[in-house]
């Protein structure tokens, strides 16, 4: 069976997207490079787990335990959590020291675990304890809109609520939408000139870098490893 996703859009405006998956009959995956942070709930074997994971700047190779079910909060870019340092969150994970079965603890306080279905409710609750502030202005610009602040300030503010700089996050998101229009039946050549590739040669590196896959692996769905989520954006003004 492999591995079944489900994953939905948010109105919160914390939350950029909100998923959930359960594995059988997989050992591995490809977990592609993502410029956001996700708050991971997974069960195996009775066992549960919640971790707070910072962006992925490579694509890597993960053990996946057969039989597990997972669920995810992916955060908006301007999202961010004041007690974490965000930089370094960046290829790494933080996992929650005590996780029971209604409970796990998220700086230094026990919260109710979240689900799929009332994730928004949870996010609501960080918000007003503080837990959980955004800054309005990085999702501006990440996006592309013009910011009446200096070139320096934004950096700063950027790298604090992301972890990384406004080129990193463009690199991986243009390097997810290549592959989304790869598997689409875009050709290769069609995307370096709609995603501003500089040639195919730039594409193919950066395709193995940021989602582990060459353009012809992501047509086939015979790969060995199934991919983690990839999903459809507006997408980012500007290359």
């Amino acid at each position: 069976m492999g591995m079944e996703i489900a994953e939905r859009q948010s109105d919160s405006p914390y939350v950029e997207r909100v998923w959930r998956s359960r594995t059988a009959g997989v050992s591995r995956m490809t977990s592609i490079a993502t410029s956001h942070k996700e708050l991971v709930v997974w069960e195996h074997e009775g066992s549960l787990h919640v971790s707070m994971r910072g962006p992925e700047t490579v694509a890597t190779s993960a053990d996946v335990p057969d039989g597990s079910d997972s669920f995810g909060i992916v955060f908006g870019h301007g999202a961010s959590m004041p007690h974490l340092a965000m930089a370094r969150l960046v290829d790494a994970d933080l996992e929650s020291p005590h996780v029971s079965r209604g409970a796990f603890v998220l700086r230094g306080e026990e919260w109710e675990v979240p689900t799929y279905d009332n994730a928004e409710v949870f996010i609501d609750r960080l918000v007003r304890d503080g837990v959980l502030v955004r800054d309005p202005l990085v999702d501006e610009v990440v996006a592309g809109d013009a910011a009446p602040l200096g070139a320096r300030s934004i950096q700063r503010r950027v790298a604090a609520a992301t972890g990384l700089t406004q080129g990193a996050i463009r690199q991986i998101e243009r390097a997810r939408q290549a592959a989304l229009l790869l598997r689409e039946g875009t050709t290769a050549l069609e995307v370096v000139h709609r995603l501003g590739y500089y040639d195919q040669p730039h594409l193919a590196r950066s395709l193995t870098r940021f989602v582990g896959r060459t353009a012809t692996q992501l047509r086939r769905s015979d790969t060995p490893e199934p991919l983690s989520l990839l999903y459809k954006t507006d997408g980012l003004r500007g290359s």
